[in-house]
């Protein structure tokens, strides 16, 4: 049995494997570059509040956490659209009773970080990842090392482990390390042409929420989109998702004067809500948005990537982090199924994971433009409609694309991706009947669908 286990980064994925290994009795040791956030003011303006749906849930479920995580979470019921014409919608996310959760990841990771100590995990923090070494034993055996320098750089630690997880983000320096290592490792980064800026709308006088609580809010506009998600506080983070560079940009907003008449213009309800707007505009940074895919991920026995190190996405599904909680709930099936044999476990975790990866990597990036643009298109509204209406008739036959990723644990990301398709060819061809605005509920129109179907 593997002992002796370490975790390069305490961030959410990190902090959740060394729980789910920690229970099962593993000696477990995590490293993280950054102080204890627990203790350190975090930095404003990167976190993004997190879309936590039913993988995510799941997981944090198994090892029976998910009551903790509750008391920090909001549900959101659907979307709450902000049209540029002043009108507004509410979009439901599924069925009666489905919702996602918005939950800050400053909580969440402190959240975490606190049950993994609870069960006995110990947190390096301020300890810089370097390497992975081995060294042949007089008895013929190989030890294996992971080696870090401390805070401040003046010396080299080895610490003996079994495994090495690396779970430290998009910019890994565990995957950096087994790239060098490994001659035929495949690496793809792909920054799209937005980059998002965290903003706030603050909790009113008295703590209450200045808009629906129980919803996450879009202000789409075509080529960009702000968002809005509730806080635990009152308040609301807003994240604006905005090109770098072009006639409207984050380039071209330069200043305070021409920042607020923009948003006075363009987000003309969400601009009074923000008494901080310009303040938090040039305070805050703009970061950008990557795609990360690699292989392999694994090494024999003795190392393997998880979470954003393997699979960076952008955050348009709402998926990155549940994605990579799935992740944990899938390598610990695994170690049951294969009882403890490592070699066995890491190859299947890889041959499941990889194409489930690739497949919510490009589901993201398909959502963002159905966010920033398609919510506020009535053709697509009225597609949105039928499929609802034929998914509550039909429920074996169709679920919505939406639902398959949020609310369908049981169904792969590569399977929801491959029903998505064969999903869209068919409402193309049922929103090409002559006059479906008129006759969209039509028996006929069903019947349409149940042949496409087959």
């Amino acid at each position: 049995m593997k002992k002796n286990t370490i975790v390069v980064g305490a961030g959410l994925v990190g902090s959740l494997l060394s729980i789910y290994l920690s229970k099962r009795g593993y000696n477990v040791k995590i490293f993280e570059r950054r102080p204890d956030i627990r203790k350190e003011q975090m930095n404003a303006g990167r976190s993004i509040n997190l879309a936590l749906s039913d993988r995510g849930i799941k997981a944090l479920e198994e090892v029976g956490i998910m009551d903790d995580i509750k008391k920090i979470s909001i549900p959101m019921h659907g979307r709450f659209l902000h049209n540029a014409d002043g009108s507004t919608a509410y979009q439901p996310y599924g069925q009666e009773g489905q919702y996602i959760n918005s939950v800050s990841r400053g909580e969440l990771n402190k959240k975490l970080m606190d049950l993994a100590e609870q069960n006995g995990v110990e947190i390096f923090f301020e300890h810089s990842f370097l390497a992975t070494e081995s060294t042949l034993m007089l008895d013929n055996r190989r030890m294996e090392y992971a080696v870090f320098s401390n805070k401040n750089n003046t010396r080299k630690i080895p610490y003996e482990t079994d495994i090495t997880f690396g779970a430290d983000g998009a910019f890994s320096k565990a995957r950096l390390n087994y790239q060098l290592q490994h001659d035929r490792f495949q690496y793809q980064q792909y920054y799209i042409d937005f980059g998002y800026k965290e903003l706030t709308i603050p909790a009113g006088k008295n703590g209450e929420f200045l808009l629906e609580k129980n919803a996450l809010h879009i202000w789409p506009r075509g080529n960009y989109m702000l968002i809005a998600l509730p806080n635990m506080d009152g308040s609301f983070t807003c994240t604006l998702f905005f090109p770098f560079e072009g006639e409207i940009s984050f380039e071209t907003l330069d200043t305070k004067e021409k920042v607020a008449t923009f948003f006075k213009e363009t987000f003309t309800d969400a601009f009074p809500l923000m008494p901080t707007l310009t303040e938090d505009f040039f305070h805050n940074p703009t970061s950008s948005l990557v795609t990360v895919k690699c292989f392999p991920w694994v090494r024999e026995d003795k190392f393997a990537l998880i979470g954003d190190a393997a699979h960076a996405i952008v955050p348009f599904f709402g998926q990155g982090m549940n994605c990579g909680f799935e992740d944990c709930r899938v390598l610990n099936e695994l170690i049951d199924k294969h009882s403890e044999d490592w070699n066995l476990i890491l190859e299947e975790y890889q041959t499941l994971r990889k194409p489930d990866a690739d497949a919510i990597a490009e589901l993201a990036l398909n959502n963002f433009v159905e966010m920033r643009d398609k919510v506020g298109d009535p053709r697509f509204l009225l597609q949105k409609k039928i499929e609802a209406a034929f998914s509550k008739k039909h429920p074996g036959k169709w679920t919505p694309a939406y639902s398959q990723v949020t609310f369908s644990p049981h169904i792969r990301y590569s399977e929801a991706l491959k029903n998505s398709i064969r999903q869209e060819a068919i409402m193309q061809q049922v929103m090409s009947i002559k006059d479906i605005e008129n006759k969209w509920d039509d028996v006929s129109v069903e019947e349409k669908m149940l042949q496409l179907l087959g």
